[in-house]
Parts: C-alpha cells; structure tokens; sequence
C-alpha cells in the first residue's frame, strides 16, 4: 500500500479507542432535526469579527489569456503568498492563484480548448483540479500528482512526507514548478470552480485561499434571455475563523502543512467557521436595481452547509428560481423557497428584485446558521431600471438526460461512506477502505452506464471526478428539488442511500471520487476508478 496510515495513527489525529461520533458545532445548526444539520464543529475567531453589511461585494478579475491561438486559450496563474484586507484594519495572509482570494475567474468557450499553466512558489507542494471538468486524467488534479515549490527538493516532499511508504513510491509523480493543465471542455455551459487538490492537506490548502471560478459558456445559453453582463455574478461561499493580526485560523496539527497533514481531534468531522465569507469579504453588500440578477452560487466552504433563504420574503412567490446546477442548465427552472447547498455544490438562481419597492434591504439569510453565521450578505434595492432580462420556460435541451435511465445500466455497484476500524482504530472510509492512491477501487469501461449507490453515516458531498450523473432516487423515493439537472457533487444526508447513474464517456484513465468535507477527504475518505 504506497499509503498508509500508521503515521496517521500515531500522530493522534485519531482518539485511541475513540469513534468519530458525530459532533454538531455550536453555531453549525440551529433545532430542526439531524438531516438539517452541519456535520463539523466550530472553530472561533480570536479577533473581533465586522459588523455586518459595511462592505460592498467584490467581483473575481477575469483573466486574460496570455495567449491564443488557433486551437486553444492559454493561461498563465502563480501560486504565491499574498495580503488581502479580509477584516477592517488587518492584514491576512493567503494562499491564492495570484496571490489573490478567490482566484482570478477563468471564462471559456465550449468546445474550445483551455490550457492553464500553474506556476507553484508556495513553499509546498501543489495539484490543481478543475472542479465539474470533463478532463483526461493527466490534467484532473490527481492527489498525488504533485507541482514541487520551484525552489525545493523532490526529497523534501517524496511520500514519505505524505504518510507514505518511502519504499513504494506507486502512484505518485512530481513536476518541478510548473505543470501545464489541458481542459478539452467538450461539455455544456455551466459553473465550475479550480482548487487545490493535494493529497492529505486539501482542507488547509483550500482554507487558506487556492480557490477560483472556472465559467465556460456556450451559444445555446448565449441565446437565452436570461440576466447578462454585469447582472450575472458569481458568489463564493465560504467560511473562515480569524486569528491574532487576521490571520486565518484553522485546526492543523503542523501549521507550516510541511510533512504529515491532519487536524485537532476536536475538528475531525469538519472545520466550520464563525465568519461567513463572500467572493473573499465578510458578510458584504451589493446594490442592485429593480430588476432580475442571476447569481452562480458556489459553496465553497469545507465543511458548512447552507440553506440559503431571502428575508423580508418576496410578497408576490417563491424568491429564488433555479436554472442551473454543477452541470450547467437545466431543461426548465424551478422555484424555491428556500436553497439548500452542500460544500462544492453549484447553483444558479435568478432574483427578481422588481418584487421590492426601491430603498428595501433584502438579506441573504441561513437557515442553518446562528449567531453570525445566520446572515450570509445584503441586497440593496438603490434604483429603478428597465428590464430587458426574463426567464424562458425552457432553458435547455435535456434529451440525453431524460433518456438516461436505469434500463440503460450495466452495473450497480454500492459505496457506503462511514466510519471504519483501521489498526485498531476509527478513520473515515469508503466500504471500509482508506484511500490507496495505487488501488483501484472499480474499473468502468468507457461509454458504459453505471448506477452508483452512496450510503452514509453522517453527511458527506459526494464528489465524482469526470463523470456527471443523474440523482435517481434518496430512500428509494424522489429526489430533491436541488437535486435537479447534471450533478458531480451530490449531499448524502445521515442514513440515506442515494442512487445516481452516469455514462463514463470521455476519457480512460485513473480518477477519484470522495467526500467533499475536507476534512473527512483528507482523512481517506476517498478511492480511485480506472476508467477502461
């Protein structure tokens, strides 16, 4: 096993004897019922946190390409240490593409081809992956398919600093600096997001700011009526805690991520925050006119769940209206009261903001949250403006979607995500297996539809590389209503069975699937499939 979790063991991120039992944060969830609930505990500020509202939404710079040519858009990011204003007065220290958080926002074309050079001068190592991308493996972002800081020694970060074997080096693979990342993009239009993807320190990696937006547009949505330019806004979610000088606060046991990853016992079932951030700021405010906006809706955040809702309440109908998910539109929009979104789940939702008199304050609540995290921004009705958006009836042609259905599968094949005994001890795993980056956990054949069932013990996003899916059923019953649409992430709520069905067409290759709490993903909760 080329990793292997002795070390883990040893190290104490697990209680001797101790279960994982699930452990609910004080502002995580408010009353209302278990399948309600975040699974992680809270991690508080030791600073001062903002009044809320006082600060106006940022938008993520779109990046140039630094060149283009006849078969493919060229980019160019730097991953670096930067500063960012996060809390008034204090300067915080991030890791991001750009040194900037989030990210700069890529925006490409479908069916056109991008290729992003990743430049790494952190001072640890680096995997990108493209997040709802259609890839070949040799771009995914692989775990264990690491950029080295271009300054250090392959020997200063070979798996054995990795939990690893240093005898079995199977799986792994290393590029000196840079790594060029190629996306076909031969799929719809739709909200994806880049992060950072290494093996055993995804969470902190991420926390501490490798996160950005990935938009690829096509004609089909080009030609629907829908909110355009800059009424069409991308919203990352996330939240932080902050420590002494606004530094970000998280629960690793080696804060330099040099070495051995894990985190506090106490944060084993995910880091939540007491700071909701949006597009990089605290609880912001954006002024808007009388008119519809659509807003990409990312959730970011490693481990928190929100349930998004407007107050005051549209007096005339339902708030939000959906006209996409992880995989780009839907066939026909759907309307909600209130949004429920798990950790890398994407939705896109058009306000109508004509339904408020000019001056109205509208925020955006969480109904799983309390205390601070119960606001996530505010909307302010400034001015009246003519419309010239509206939302079609049909958004989409949904065919292959509509026919994809049980009779067409080859396979079912069944994943429980639970706790699991390893040496003696309890760890997070898949069937009762840590993750191997050199097994292969299931072997598709390419163009094959399988069914996949997902079970569970507490939450957890499930998360496919490569493929899309369709959710056929929780419990044996229908869906959700956020289920909707093409989906690569879907919330496994505490005891569900969830089924979902995908065609693996595309690429061969070495993929993984896994929780998206990150701090459960970086404990092993996650397996490998070879699509063949």
């Amino acid at each position: 096993m080329a990793i292997t979790r002795k070390d883990f063991l040893k190290l104490g991120l697990v209680a001797g004897g101790a279960g994982l039992a699930p452990s609910f944060g004080a502002s995580a969830s408010p009353p209302g019922g278990r399948g309600n609930a975040t699974t992680g505990n809270l991690l508080r500020s030791v600073v001062r946190l903002p009044k809320p509202f006082r600060v106006s939404l940022p938008v993520p710079a779109v990046l140039e390409p630094v060149r283009s040519d006849a078969d493919a858009d060229h980019y160019e990011i730097t991953q670096k240490v930067g500063k960012a204003e996060i809390l008034p007065g204090l300067q915080t220290e991030v890791w991001g593409y750009e040194g900037s958080f989030p990210g700069p926002t890529i925006e490409s074309r479908s069916g056109r081809a991008t290729i992003v050079r990743q430049i790494n001068e952190l001072p640890v190592p680096v995997s990108t992956h493209l997040h709802g991308g259609r890839t070949p493996a040799s771009s995914d972002g692989f775990p264990t398919d690491l950029i080295l800081p271009r300054h250090r020694s392959s020997e200063e970060h070979s798996p054995h600093a990795h939990h690893g074997n240093p005898d079995n080096k199977a799986g792994w693979s290393f590029h000196r600096g840079s790594k060029d990342y190629f996306y076909p993009l031969e799929q719809r239009a739709a909200t994806l997001w880049y992060h950072d993807h290494r093996m055993d320190f995804t969470g902190p990696q991420v926390y501490r700011g490798l996160a950005g937006f990935h938009i690829i547009r096509d004609d089909e949505e080009d030609e629907l009526p829908l909110p355009k330019e800059k009424k069409d806004v991308p919203l990352m979610l996330c939240d932080r805690a902050f420590g002494e000088g606004g530094s970000f606060l998280y629960p690793s046991l080696y804060p330099s991520l040099q070495g051995k990853g894990g985190v506090k016992e106490h944060y084993m079932e995910g880091v939540l925050g007491d700071a909701i951030l949006v597009n990089g700021v605290p609880w912001p405010f954006m002024e808007v006119s009388n008119t519809r906006y659509r807003f990409r809706i990312l959730n970011a955040s490693n481990a928190r769940r929100y349930r998004l809702a407007l107050e005051p309440e549209a007096p005339d109908g339902l708030p939000f209206v959906q006209v996409g998910s992880d995989g780009g539109l839907l066939g026909s929009p759907i309307p909600h009261r209130t949004i429920p979104i798990a950790p890398a789940e994407r939705i896109d939702v058009v306000i109508d903001f004509s339904r408020y008199p000019v001056g109205t304050k509208v925020t955006l609540k969480n109904r799983l949250g309390l205390g601070t995290t119960s606001r996530v921004m505010r909307f302010h009705v400034v001015r009246k403006e003519k419309e010239e958006s509206t939302v079609p009836r049909r958004l989409s042609d949904m065919s292959a979607f509509q026919a994809l259905g049980e009779s067409n599968a080859r396979f079912t094949r069944k994943f429980r995500f639970t706790q699991a005994a390893h040496n003696g001890h309890e760890v997070w795993a898949i069937n009762n297996k840590v993750f191997d980056p050199s097994r292969i956990n299931v072997r598709p054949k390419l163009g094959s539809t399988e069914i996949w069932e997902f079970a569970t013990d507490v939450h957890h996003p499930v998360h496919l590389h490569l493929a899309h899916f369709k959710v056929l059923s929780r419990n044996g019953r229908r869906p959700l209503p956020k289920d909707a649409g093409w989906k690569d992430t879907v919330d496994v709520l505490p005891g569900q069975v969830v089924r979902v069905i995908s065609r693996f067409d595309g690429y061969r290759g070495k993929y993984v699937f896994h929780c998206h709490n990150l701090e459960h993903e970086d404990m092993m909760m996650m397996a490998n499939f070879r699509v063949v």
